[in-house]
């Protein structure tokens, strides 16, 4: 059966921008279930091995869909590059939302796709923005964390916030591409004006879908006790700890193999076989 991949589809969003998607699906009569993958700060949907494994996801049997944030940095002519620091820089967690949300109801419209088996993957802080979304969208019923954060509560402290309010920007070094890139104060601007939505711990606890929460116990980025708190959060969910895992388990930028990490591939077979199990 043929592997279908539609690259760089245009989703409109009028409380945003435009922006890109991908799917990756067999070519079937058969509705499939939405797996729909949400990446994370500095995150974009061709990074590292997300390919690899959105054809994983699609050879199991899933409508895989990844997708940028329309004011991550990159842009429509140029959705591997941050391309548009500007953008980056007038980002926040309404506009993911938005985005997530017009995602969601792209493809809820495409007739491969079985609306009543939606999961979203969400990585780092896609995570935090994914459990939200779960609690605040009945159409979801699959929520995958992978080295997800237990707070969006992640902004400068002490001297550095003060810095912030008063210069309207702060600036945070991409070691990849060596990018200094902006965050202008309405990011908490925004974050302070809607503390109750943008609470992970309350919709965590409140979500009714089914959850797997995935976190490497050597992730430098977020700590593994953020996923113990998840879990200790949401009674019916499933902790999933990888030995020596790192935040993108085992991926980089650029990926040149043809095979995913190994960390990632048992990330992406514990996925699979969650969703098989919890979505019959």
């Amino acid at each position: 059966m043929n592997l279908i991949n539609e690259k760089n589809i245009p989703i409109e969003n009028k409380e945003t921008r435009s922006f890109l998607a991908d799917a990756f699906y067999k070519d079937t009569l058969q509705k499939l279930p939405l797996v729909i993958f949400v990446h994370g700060y500095k995150g974009y949907k061709d990074w590292g091995a997300w390919n690899l494994m959105a054809e994983k996801f699609a050879e199991a049997g899933f409508f895989f869909v990844k997708f940028n944030f329309s004011h991550n940095g990159t842009t429509m002519n140029d959705p591997y590059n941050f391309g548009d620091l500007e953008a980056f820089g007038n980002n926040n967690y309404s506009k993911e939302l938005s985005d997530l949300g017009a995602v969601i109801d792209h493809f809820t419209k495409d007739p491969h796709v079985d609306i009543e088996k939606i999961v979203l993957i969400g990585h780092s802080r896609g995570g935090g923005i994914s459990i939200i979304k779960t609690f605040e969208d009945e159409r979801i019923n699959g929520l995958i964390t992978l080295a997800s954060v237990d707070t969006l509560d992640r902004f400068p402290k002490g001297e550095a916030f003060e810095n912030w309010k008063k210069d309207g920007v702060y600036y945070a070094m991409n070691g990849r591409t060596k990018q200094e890139m902006p965050h202008y104060y309405q990011f908490y601007e925004n974050y302070e004006q809607n503390l109750h939505r943008f609470d992970v711990e309350r919709a965590t606890e409140m979500a009714k879908a089914h959850m797997l929460i995935i976190h490497g116990t050597e992730d430098e980025a977020v700590e593994v006790k953020q996923a113990e708190h998840l879990h200790l959060l949401h009674p019916n969910s499933e902790l999933f700890l990888i030995e020596n895992a790192n935040h993108t388990f085992g991926a980089k930028e650029p990926w040149t193999s043809s095979d995913l990490p190994k960390d990632l591939h048992s990330v992406t077979e514990k996925c699979i076989d969650f969703i098989k199990e919890k979505l019959k």
